[in-house]
């Protein structure tokens, strides 16, 4: 009998992010796929694909959260053994991208990382790349390769809609956010303001001035990641003193350290809003909001293996969300 040509869609993760793995499988009323990654007594990773993939439109889950070095190798694994087993297409969904902060040479004899990690993907086999909210949207060029850049903007509107936050005034905490604060401004119906900063170091920022009206309003801080909010942490205190009755900060990737943690816990931010593309465990004496990006992703994976739009997903008010 003559068999009909069909291409089946299967979902495996790695072990960054497994809760949102299964989520986003849920959302789209598939089971999450079979497959052994562990790790050899020397710490080399072991990765076995445990189910038949040969023909199929795979995507592959991994967040490349901390631990980013051991997250990076399992995923280049993982799709090497599907490519190997003869997958059709294998899409990376990163929706968190690691090293995406090293972009560009900012000083002598430094690398692009963000570019070698784009390399290794494709090398390793990756046909597409799904992520979301990357710092630098000019990593998309770093790939000869499609991607498909997601905002994790819709699911935030939809929670901070409900809040119904009186006086609001959207704060970019650098200028390189103004663009995604101006999109929460139009959305949201609400003023704009900056925050001018100069860097000491790595974990260090100095918040210098304010640009826009924020005294007797709500400041809602947005910014796409924050690991030891020193940036957050000098914002608000900027703002408070400048007269700002509340702070909210929204976050979409909230990786945050110990530092981070201990920062957050003195600072006067009223809330963080952020997203499960990382895991995120409980912590004592923070108001934390997670929301999850499941959905959002799902739809993005359905609409990636039926050839459909993805770029409709982030229409607003007939306009874009970023």
């Amino acid at each position: 009998m003559e068999q009909k040509i069909k291409r089946e869609v299967k979902i495996f993760s790695g072990n960054s992010n497994l809760p949102l793995a299964r989520a986003i499988c849920s959302s789209i009323g598939l089971e999450l796929g079979k497959c052994t990654v562990s790790s050899f007594p020397d710490g080399e990773t072991y990765v076995k694909i445990d189910e038949n993939v040969r023909g199929e439109d795979v995507f592959l889950i991994q967040s490349t959260c901390p631990p980013t070095n051991h997250n990076l190798m399992e995923l280049f694994i993982m799709i090497d053994a599907l490519r190997r087993a003869s997958a059709l297409r294998i899409t990376a969904v990163l929706p968190f991208y690691g090293y995406a902060r090293q972009d560009r040479k900012d000083q002598p004899r430094v690398p692009i990382t963000a570019k070698l990690v784009a390399n290794l993907l494709v090398a390793a086999g990756a046909n597409r790349v799904l992520t979301m909210d990357l710092h630098a949207q000019q990593i998309q060029g770093f790939f000869d390769i499609p991607v498909d850049h997601l905002y994790a903007a819709p699911v935030m509107y939809n929670y901070l809609k409900e809040k119904h936050i009186e006086d609001l005034v959207v704060v970019s905490p650098d200028v390189g956010g103004l663009k995604m604060a101006h999109a929460y401004s139009q959305v949201l119906d609400a003023g704009l303001a900056i925050v001018a900063k100069r860097r000491k170091n790595a974990s260090e920022i100095e918040a210098v001035t304010i640009i826009g009206d924020v005294k007797d309003r709500n400041c809602l801080l947005v910014d796409d990641l924050t690991e030891t909010a020193g940036t957050l942490t000098e914002a608000c205190a900027l703002l408070k003193r400048n007269g700002a009755k509340s702070v909210v900060a929204c976050v979409s990737h909230a990786i945050l350290n110990d530092l981070g943690i201990q920062r957050l816990r003195k600072s006067n931010i009223d809330e963080i809003i952020t997203t499960d593309s990382v895991p995120h465990p409980a912590i004592e004496g923070l108001p934390i909001k997670v929301l999850s990006v499941s959905g959002l992703l799902g739809e993005a994976i359905k609409r990636i293996h039926n050839n459909a739009s993805v770029n409709s997903l982030f229409e607003f008010k007939g306009g874009r969300t970023s």
